[in-house]
């Protein structure tokens, strides 16, 4: 008997070391492999159980299919399991992100890396135009909702609101307005008056890894509408506010998120190291992937009560939605800043060419992200042979 919980971890740990290696694709990716694994070939769990912690997953902040790895963890075998099976799932792309961040910071911008980045950003750009078509097909599930969305997106982008605050609003909204349609007027009211509040710039570049790590908490703890949304709340705060990364960092950082496999949110990882090296990538990673590892054991006895709960539900649909808008906000503006030239001819053709074809591999033919990030690379290389860039 004293052997079996060992036996137990030790099938954990080879378990989610493997998908953490070959998890490419995103979430949804992952999810169906843990599924095929848990499920169908080592039956831990049933469908309906399986189904069952996913729809848990939706109810708490952080990324679904790192969540989900923690919850099979903990049912499979208790405390230890849930931080094997975490820490396995998560750690290859951690350590390849980390390999990425310091071949960047050493070698990104001399003159052979620059064509590849180039293609890349357009590229990231589809992809996560793939991503934002998923799930608003998901998120928009009524007209309220979708007033809900285009309130808080309008509202982001001209009183450039902070995104937690618009997370919050578009929330309480979808509680009120959900549950009593005639009080629109009076939330939305609170809305435009919440968004008056902006947070100021920190210029410097010394950056306190203590600051660093609880901004990267800050995001994990209320990280909802999957990990995409991941890039809104860094371009609005370590872009916007506190100037420690560049637009064109955010859009490396999210391309190299795309071409490693695991979870996208090991994108901390290389932005931690980019502003503060080693330190800084460790702090980074804790700092977002450590509620997961709090979320899961402390909120899983309450799921059945938070689902059966209309307020409850009727707040996570229009959280889930105003993430869309924000998303939709954060495209724009990157979008905004790849095409754009400061000389004639003003805008990047080729790079719109590479948007508009990955887009098209990515949601009518679904081409995996990976191979899209390759693809826009070897384009920019080509293009640069040209002498466009």
């Amino acid at each position: 008997m004293n052997n079996l919980p060992l036996n137990r971890l030790g099938e954990i740990a080879k378990l989610f070391l493997k998908l953490g290696i070959i998890g490419f694709g995103g979430p949804v990716a992952h999810i169906a492999m843990i599924e095929d694994e848990v499920v169908k070939r080592r039956q831990w769990l049933t469908r309906e159980y399986f189904l069952d912690l996913l729809g848990a997953t939706n109810l708490i902040p952080g990324p679904n299919s790192t969540e989900m790895a923690i919850h099979i963890g903990y049912i499979y075998a208790g405390w230890l399991g849930l931080i094997i099976a975490g820490v396995c799932f998560i750690l290859p792309a951690v350590l390849i992100t980390g390999i990425f961040a310091w071949v960047y910071v050493n070698y990104g911008t001399s003159p052979q890396f620059a064509p590849l980045l180039y293609g890349i950003k357009p590229a990231v750009l589809a992809i996560i135009i793939n991503a934002l078509w998923g799930l608003s097909k998901k998120a928009v599930k009524t007209r309220q909702l979708l007033i809900i969305a285009i309130a808080v997106g309008l509202i982001t982008w001209f009183a450039k609101v902070n995104e937690v605050i618009a997370l919050l609003l578009g929330g309480i909204i979808g509680m009120v307005w959900l549950r009593n349609g005639h009080q629109t007027n009076l939330v939305v009211a609170g809305l435009t008056i919440g968004a008056t509040w902006q947070g100021t710039s920190v210029t410097g570049v010394s950056v306190p890894l203590w600051k660093l790590g609880l901004f990267f908490l800050k995001v994990g703890s209320i990280l909802f509408g999957g990990g995409y949304l991941l890039i809104a709340f860094l371009q609005g705060g370590l872009v916007h506010q506190y100037g420690w990364l560049t637009q064109q960092q955010l859009l490396d950082a999210v391309a190299i998120g795309q071409f490693t496999p695991g979870p996208v949110l090991s994108t901390a990882t290389f932005i931690g190291y980019i502003i503060a090296d080693i330190p800084g990538a460790i702090v980074a990673t804790v700092g977002i992937f450590l509620p997961s590892f709090l979320f899961v054991p402390i909120l899983n006895p309450l799921i059945p009560r938070l689902r059966a709960s209309f307020w409850t539900r009727a707040f996570l649909d229009a959280v889930n939605v105003s993430a869309v808008a924000l998303m939709v906000v954060t495209t724009l503006q990157l979008g905004i800043t790849t095409f754009t030239f400061i000389k004639t001819p003003y805008v990047d053709f080729f790079g719109l060419a590479i948007f508009l074809i990955s887009v098209i591999l990515a949601i009518h033919y679904r081409i995996n992200a990976a191979w899209l990030v390759l693809g826009g690379s070897l384009i920019g290389w080509g293009v640069s042979i040209l002498g466009y860039v």
